[in-house]
């Protein structure tokens, strides 16, 4: 049979658990992601271990050979500690049924091949053993190595059995075929899996919003996103999770005249801004890649002469945001950034066309504050036309915006803007208690700073605050 690539065999922990399993007379396997990665030349650290007894009496013994500490999940039959840095699940082997109002299962004791059977796909449902007399034989009862080696995403058992029973196993399809996915190899759904998926889109409905919310940000942080959402949409998945961006789906012609499709659009600016990541992929930055169109259907307008414009749609999608937000569950802090990204995301190319003053950056950067890099790499990654040209001048007219932002943040430290005049300071000038007229104050001077009347600093705004007072009939104390 097979073997594991050597190397992956070298860790202590497995001739650990393999002498207890021969003193305790059972069965013991590294099943599942470890066995898949390794084979997929990736480093794991996520070892999951099934054994045909109980998982939890398993993970003591070993816990009590290691001298480590150990974590137990009774309610879910397991087991972890860590180990010389890696994280060891066990789990007794198990087979399993489920009603159809839950994916909850009825849980029974079982063999490697019922526990197997159980898996979601079958390059997850590869084992590989640590028997004494068979140590690192691979136990792929589905052939699994073969479709890792096609690319295939394939599930053990029927497919409708299988994503019937738990729905979330779709949405990892989709995961695990986009984050495995390489520019040498495409990992593919197979065709009745996808079929599969298109009847069963409404189990979803069972899930609960935080386990469906944890597979999008899964997808989000993989290296072509895209393919994610492209690949829910295919199956109606999208349109039971997101349903504003399937909305964005489709061209409407008028007088000859078209517009562009904004759906496949904004999955090019969502892959552009994962292309610009670092070693750390921005979440939330490439949620608001997401988002910033989901604005136009609702402010699409035919103009007779013109064509389709979409005015708005920056402040209709901004607004947006924090139903959805709300509904997926999704933090509240993320939803501000996304939420600001989303108002701003057209207003650098504004600058362009409208003149990039010292005023109009002064304003940008009070709106955008430190999230300003931000939004310059959601703009960059708007630009979305097949026109080499048309792309080449739009981005050397975003460095003309950044290098004056540079400048005007260098000159008015605008970034993190804090009013010079605070509500405390008017309070004690003017004798007054709490009043509407303080905010009126506080509001001239910093209009007055970011329309560049006077400089970003204590003396030149006391100065102009006493002049807008006096205006106003307040007299010093």
């Amino acid at each position: 049979m097979p073997t594991i690539v050597p190397q992956y065999l070298d860790r202590k922990i497995f001739r650990i658990v393999s002498e207890v399993a021969r003193e305790r007379d059972v069965r013991a396997f590294v099943i599942g992601g470890y066995v898949r990665d390794c084979f997929l030349g990736r480093p794991s650290s996520d070892i999951d271990i099934v054994v045909e007894g109980s998982g939890i009496d398993f993970a003591r013994a070993v816990g009590e050979r290691t001298g480590s500490y150990v974590s137990y999940f009774k309610n879910f039959g397991t087991a972890m500690l860590h180990y010389k840095g890696d994280e060891i699940e066990f789990v007794g082997a198990r087979k399993e049924s489920y009603r159809r109002e839950s994916r909850k299962p009825i849980v029974e004791d079982g063999t490697l091949r019922d526990d197997q059977e159980r898996r979601d796909f079958t390059i997850n449902a590869m084992a590989f053993s640590l028997q004494e007399d068979s140590f690192g034989e691979l136990v792929d009862p589905f052939g699994g190595i073969k479709d890792l080696a096609a690319g295939i995403i394939r599930t053990p058992l029927d497919p409708d059995t299988t994503y019937s029973d738990d729905p979330l196993r779709m949405l990892r399809a989709v995961r695990f075929a986009t984050k495995l996915s390489t520019p040498e190899l495409t990992f593919r759904i197979v065709p009745e899996s996808l079929e599969s998926m298109r009847r069963m889109a409404d189990r979803l409905s069972i899930l609960s919003v935080e386990r469906i919310t944890e597979e999008l940000n899964k997808m989000l942080v993989t290296a072509r996103p895209s393919m994610a959402f492209d690949l829910m949409e295919q199956t109606g998945l999208l349109e039971r999770i997101l349903p504003e961006l399937c909305a964005l789906k489709g061209v409407e012609t008028l007088e000859g005249k078209g517009h562009k499709e904004n759906f496949s659009h904004t999955l090019m600016v969502l892959d552009n801004v994962a292309a610009t990541d670092g070693p750390e992929p921005k979440l939330w930055l490439r949620w608001a890649a997401l988002m910033h169109d989901i604005g136009k259907p609702a402010s699409k307008k035919f103009v007779p002469g013109t064509g389709w414009t979409f005015h708005g749609h920056d402040l209709i999608g901004s607004r947006m945001v924090p139903k959805i937000f709300q509904r997926l569950k999704l933090p509240l802090d993320a939803m501000k950034y996304v939420k600001k990204l989303v108002w701003l995301h057209l207003r650098p190319i504004a600058l362009v066309d409208e003149g990039v003053t010292d005023s109009a950056v002064r304003r940008l950067l009070f709106d955008a504050g430190e999230d300003i890099d931000d939004l310059m790499t959601l703009c960059r990654a708007d630009v979305t036309s097949k026109n080499p040209a048309k792309v080449a001048r739009v981005q050397a007219n975003f460095s003309l915006v950044e290098q004056k932002l540079v400048e005007v943040e260098e000159k008015d430290r605008i970034r993190n803007f804090k009013n010079p005049i605070s509500g405390e300071y008017v309070m004690k000038v003017y004798g007054l208690e709490p009043c509407h007229e303080i905010g009126v104050l506080k509001e001239a001077v910093k209009e007055a700073i970011l329309d560049g009347i006077i400089e970003n600093n204590f003396e030149q705004a006391d100065a102009y605050m006493r002049v807008k007072a006096a205006e106003m009939g307040l007299k010093e104390q």
